[in-house]
């Protein structure tokens, strides 16, 4: 009978622990996502800025498309992914530096969410300033292609402008305002050892994609091919602001976690960030999915480029599906591992099945997407980088932080909670949180 009691009593704990963690979990992904939405809007805003150009070009003609397909693929291989790629350094130094010096949670998350909605009301002026400016340079002064490229600089210098005045005169930057010394060139070696495997890793992966546009005007009826091409790598891209948004937020909520000395806080904001993302992937691909055959007109008027952007809708909604996370990779340091990854997917394997359906086996456009999307996504973004993944949240309550961490940062202190591990850490944190 005391057995019996004892088994009951043992599985009344185990459903008592399951429930705290569930709980923890839900209040994780709330505050993931409190915290992604105002990234996400911010990304979309300025990216939109791009995205509205070629919708206006489009529908000039295919051409038009086509040239300014031809014209973003090089700023961006030749500037845009390059300085994206080392900005990106500052997600693993910022958030784990923020979470060394032990700031409140509520204090960090209440800064970031009110930064990031300065940042969306300066994004979204710059929107509003483009699409009035791409109507005036486009069509009221007939640029046509040269007023879309002058509208684009413009927007971003605006945007550039809007943000170095908010951080100057924003009483929310207060205390990150320091003033010029030495110590701000000390620390550059340590941000180039961040920013350079970050610029690769995010390098090697645009790189992959731009160099569909230029290998589709190698194909028959180049203007359509770059042209359809064209649509469905802004749809992909736009899209990506999204997981984008998602992947930032977690980057922050893992710095912050591991530069407290959390480490189980730390993997529970991955796994939290793994349900935000396969929630948006289902509900995204879904809605394109369902509107394949609409979304092609507000690229062009051009009936022959909307339907083949109909019959590449597929395939795109399998990119979304099949595109995979980097801000956990960031968040934590290994940016270095995103580069080995990328290249191997996208260079080894990727392109050169892309080129050999679009070239040998006649599918040409098709051929590219299939090739560059199943295979590279499907080498990054399924099973390397989850195998990846799944090792690395299981190391989480060991984890090595980067050695930054250790040197310039003044040490944190640590207290009970943060010492405690499974059931007992569970437990002791929901009472907090009751209390």
């Amino acid at each position: 009978m005391e057995e019996n009691l004892l088994v009951k009593g043992n599985g009344g704990e185990k459903r008592e622990e399951e429930g705290l963690r569930w709980v923890l979990v839900c209040e994780e992904v709330k505050r993931l996502g409190c915290l992604a939405a105002p990234m996400v809007a911010v990304v979309l805003s300025q990216y939109l800025v791009q995205v509205v150009s070629v919708m206006m070009v489009g529908h000039l003609g295919e051409l038009a498309l086509s040239s300014t397909a031809i014209a973003i693929s090089l700023s961006g291989v030749s500037g845009f992914s390059l300085l994206l790629g080392m900005a990106s350094a500052l997600e693993t130094l910022c958030g784990q530096a923020y979470g060394a010096k032990q700031y409140s949670k509520l204090g960090t998350q209440t800064y970031t969410a009110i930064f990031s909605l300065f940042l969306l009301v300066n994004s979204q002026c710059g929107l509003f300033l483009h699409y009035l400016l791409m109507r005036l340079f486009s069509h009221l002064f007939g640029l046509g292609n040269l007023g879309a490229a002058l509208a684009i600089s413009i927007s971003y210098w605006l945007n550039a402008i809007f943000l170095v005045l908010y951080m100057k005169y924003s009483s929310a930057c207060e205390k990150t305002r320091v003033p010029v010394s030495m110590e701000v060139f000390q620390g550059m070696g340590e941000f180039f050892r961040f920013a350079i495997p970050s610029a690769v890793m995010i390098c090697l992966e645009w790189w992959s994609f731009e160099l569909l546009i230029l290998l589709s005007g190698l194909l028959p009826n180049p203007e359509l091919e770059t042209s359809v091409l064209s649509v469905c790598l802004n749809t992909i891209s736009t899209l990506y602001t999204i997981p984008y948004g998602l992947g930032a937020a977690g980057s922050t909520r893992v710095s912050n976690e591991l530069g407290a000395g959390n480490p189980q806080k730390a993997r529970l904001a991955v796994y939290a960030l793994m349900f935000l993302a396969v929630t948006e992937t289902a509900l995204v691909s879904t809605t394109l999915f369902a509107s394949r055959r609409v979304f092609g007109y507000l690229f062009s008027n051009e009936k022959e480029v909307v339907d083949y952007v109909t019959n590449m809708s597929p395939l795109v909604c399998l990119s979304v599906i099949l595109d995979s996370m980097q801000g956990f990779f960031l968040g934590c340091g290994w940016q270095h591992i995103g580069a080995f990854i990328n290249l191997g997917a996208f260079y080894l394997c990727g392109i050169p099945v892309a080129a050999t359906l679009a070239f040998w086996l006649q599918l040409r456009g098709r051929g590219l997407w299939i090739g560059i999307q199943t295979v590279g996504c499907q080498l990054d973004g399924g099973d390397v980088r989850k195998s990846r993944i799944s090792k690395m949240t299981s190391s989480l309550d060991n984890a090595r932080l980067p050695s930054f961490f250790h040197s310039p940062l003044p040490p944190w202190q640590t207290n009970e909670m943060q010492l405690k591990q499974g059931s007992e850490y569970l437990r002791e944190d929901i009472q907090l949180k009751i209390d």
